[in-house]
């Protein structure tokens, strides 16, 4: 039965994703995307690098979106449209005009800490995969981590592991 499942069933290790720590620039993380997942053709889904901290403790996850979001800061902000914002949305071709552009590679030398995904929901190995299914899709994320005693990082739990445990009683 799906609901007899627990995390640690499900979870995977963490060293399956590559990480860096927040001090790393963008261009940094760019050449580790490519190295890990676009270089070995490694597509782990996911694709996503961890972000720790010096003590290794995680603090986030960074995606090929917040990279490209970096890169561009037009696309951090993500509260309601000025006016100003309108006006350029109209004029397509000024924006990809100057859409990633020189001023992106002073951008690429920022430090991942100020871009990445703040790691905020957790579980624990004996949580349920229902709890795992509510915090994900609560809070939009496809990959949660796992903490022994609140504290140690021990796995990660991903969208496709639960759906797969949940759907299985479903069929």
């Amino acid at each position: 039965m799906p609901g007899d499942k627990k995390i640690k069933d499900i979870m995977v290790g963490v060293f399956e994703y590559p990480h860096i720590p927040y001090w790393f620039s963008i261009s940094q993380a760019i050449r580790m995307f490519k190295a890990s997942f676009l270089d070995t053709k490694k597509y782990i889904y996911p694709m996503v690098i961890l972000v720790f901290d010096e003590k290794y403790n995680l603090m986030g996850t960074l995606t090929l979106a917040d990279i490209l979001k970096g890169l561009d800061p037009r696309f951090l902000k993500t509260a309601a449209k000025t006016k100003s914002q309108e006006k350029e949305e109209k004029d397509l071709s000024h924006i990809l005009d100057t859409l990633f552009d020189k001023e992106s590679k002073g951008l690429a030398e920022k430090p991942v800490g100020e871009i990445k995904a703040p790691a905020k929901y957790f579980v624990e190995p004996d949580d349920s995969i229902k709890k795992a299914a509510y915090i994900m899709l609560r809070n939009d994320l496809i990959l949660l981590p796992v903490l022994e005693n609140k504290k140690k990082l021990v796995g990660l739990v991903r969208m496709i592991e639960v759906f797969d445990a949940l759907s299985d009683g479903m069929l």
